[in-house]
């Protein structure tokens, strides 16, 4: 399945709402929000702790990608929830990824919603599991699945849609571009 980003989001059942919030969480989560950044034009802002060890590195990202990342490192809770509400009430901004600490209450949630809809910028949560706000407009569970040697394959599962229907996806994701197909299961 190859479909664009722009326009298709409803017929498109890996494009995300635009201008709104949504969650990833899972082993394959970062996976998700480097494939969704690539199918969203402009600045990408990646929000995270100070102290998170685990970031996007330049050269292990696709072709063109680290060249619109900006990597905001907050020193606390309070600062990083103001930079991702900044990055998605800014015009300017394509995309925002954010990575918070903990759990969201449904006031901070709606309030990076608010501030979405404002920007007409989509943003997705790198949560941990569990962590979910009842604000989100999407919860996908993402994890690497086995496959061939020569197979990058993941299982990208929508466990919360306040506009659609929930599923499961297994995806062959090539890692480079914003384009995957959907892998038939064993036997179908």
């Amino acid at each position: 399945m190859k479909i664009p980003h722009e326009n298709h989001w409803a017929a498109d059942p890996m494009a995300l709402a635009p201008a709104r919030v949504h969650e990833a969480e899972g082993a394959g989560r970062s996976s998700f929000a480097i494939f969704q950044a690539l199918r969203h034009p402009g600045p990408v802002f990646w929000v995270l702790p100070r102290h998170e060890p685990h970031r996007p590195l330049p050269r292990g990202l696709p072709p063109g990608l680290a060249e619109r990342l900006h990597l905001v490192e907050a020193r606390n809770e309070a600062d990083l929830l103001w930079a991702i509400e900044e990055a998605l009430r800014s015009p300017a901004c394509g995309f925002v990824i954010a990575e918070p600490a903990k759990a969201l209450n449904l006031t901070a949630g709606r309030r990076l919603q608010l501030a979405a809809e404002a920007g007409r910028t989509t943003g997705l949560l790198l949560i941990r599991e569990g962590h979910g706000c009842n604000a989100a407009e999407t919860r996908w569970h993402c994890e690497p699945v086995a496959g061939p040697a020569d197979s990058t394959r993941h299982r990208w599962r929508l466990n919360k849609n306040k506009s659609g229907t929930l599923g499961i996806w297994t995806v062959h994701w090539d890692g480079a571009s914003a384009a995957c197909d959907l892998v038939s299961e064993a036997g179908e």
